[in-house]
């Protein structure tokens, strides 16, 4: 009885960690986008993205970018 107690409360923690997985990769995508058509344009594309000011590196700035809006979210 005990181990499916345990089985079910693992699929409950699962279920928002796939949803976190997701949003994450899904703003990371469109994140990146904009960065890499900024970068394309020569344009100074980090103030586009919240959080990405004061970064120097593209991925970095994206990924602070993206952690910005999520904790925004929560």
């Amino acid at each position: 009885m005990t181990y499916l107690h345990a089985q079910h409360a693992n699929s409950d923690v699962q279920a928002p960690l796939k949803e976190f997985r997701y949003l994450y990769v899904v703003l990371f995508c469109v994140f990146l986008l904009l960065a890499m058509m900024g970068q394309m344009l020569f344009m100074d594309w980090r103030n586009w993205l919240p959080g990405a000011e004061g970064t120097r590196p593209m991925l970095g700035s994206v990924k602070s970018a993206v952690y910005t809006v999520i904790s925004q979210l929560s």
